[in-house]
């Protein structure tokens, strides 16, 4: 009777666990001008429905924190994530890889860039001394774990991270993205921000007016590309059905939605092998964030 019974729980449990999701929830990491990201989020949930047949909600939470949050209670399907959002999913076993993002020269890796005002007369990060800084968000690959490990290797700060010992007490500030960061160097809050290349050197997430004010003060990579995870309780049908819609954004006139909302060619990838060289990077930023 107790064998007949757990072999019925059993099937019970496996049925619920591979029920198709009546919605699909995606969530983008915020990372733009807001009114930018809600056009991309209307543009891309009505794409994807048409191309999966079921209602697609895309949402923008406040940080990597809440999508991950939503993955483990399963109110988030899927997430664009930074490659550093996708080892702190894989630590807390509630995402997992689906796509990673692809450049044009064929890499899954980018590079990390220091920006400055154009008219600042730094010439390198070492100029920052005692100056303040903006650095994209804590959870940021380019915007933060990638450049504090590169100030570690020019010697610029020990193995404990303190980044006040560098830039001074009061000094460090945390954005909420990207251009968040970049408007407290337009703003004359910060002399320098940490961010992804693109930001600076493609015509997404700045307006030309603000590129125009900014170069480049240095960079430092290579940066695991961004992925889309997905929850590991999504069945592997949903899973694949999503992969299959997404994918099918490489080609037509999707392509340039996908390349507003995800910036690169989306792929399939080893998932341990794209985050293999970020550990020494993020055991140096567990550090920092302890100061």
């Amino acid at each position: 009777m107790l064998r007949a019974t757990l072999l019925l729980f059993l099937i019970t449990l496996s049925s619920f666990a591979a029920a198709p999701v009546d919605k699909f929830i995606l969530a983008l990491k915020p990372d733009k001008n807001p009114e930018v990201m809600r056009a991309e989020r209307d543009a891309l949930s009505a794409a994807l429905a048409q191309k999966l047949g079921r209602p697609v909600e895309t949402v923008i939470p406040l940080s990597a924190a809440v999508i991950l949050e939503g993955f483990a209670n399963g109110t988030i399907d899927a997430g664009y994530l930074s490659a550093t959002d996708l080892v702190n999913a894989r630590a807390k076993q509630v995402g997992r890889l689906l796509l990673a993002g692809q450049f044009a020269d064929g890499r899954t890796a980018y590079d990390s860039y220091w920006v400055v005002k154009k008219d600042s007369p730094y010439q390198s990060i070492a100029d920052l001394r005692g100056r303040p800084v903006a650095f994209a968000s804590r959870t940021s690959t380019s915007g933060f774990a990638l450049p504090l490990l590169d100030l570690r290797k020019r010697g610029l700060i020990t193995d404990e991270a303190d980044l006040d010992a560098f830039f001074g007490r009061g000094n460090v500030f945390w954005g909420s993205g990207y251009v968040s960061a970049i408007e407290r160097v337009l703003a004359g809050e910060a002399e320098a921000a940490a961010v992804s290349y693109y930001v600076l050197d493609q015509d997404k997430h700045l307006s030309l007016e603000q590129r125009a004010k900014l170069r480049k003060l240095q960079s430092q990579g290579p940066v695991p590309s961004h992925v889309i995870a997905v929850r590991t309780s999504l069945s592997e049908a949903d899973a694949s059905a999503l992969k299959a819609a997404l994918l099918s954004f490489n080609e037509g006139d999707a392509a340039s939605l996908r390349d507003r909302v995800f910036t690169t060619q989306l792929v399939e990838t080893d998932e341990t092998a794209h985050v293999a060289s970020l550990q020494e990077a993020l055991a140096l930023a567990k550090k920092a964030l302890k100061q």
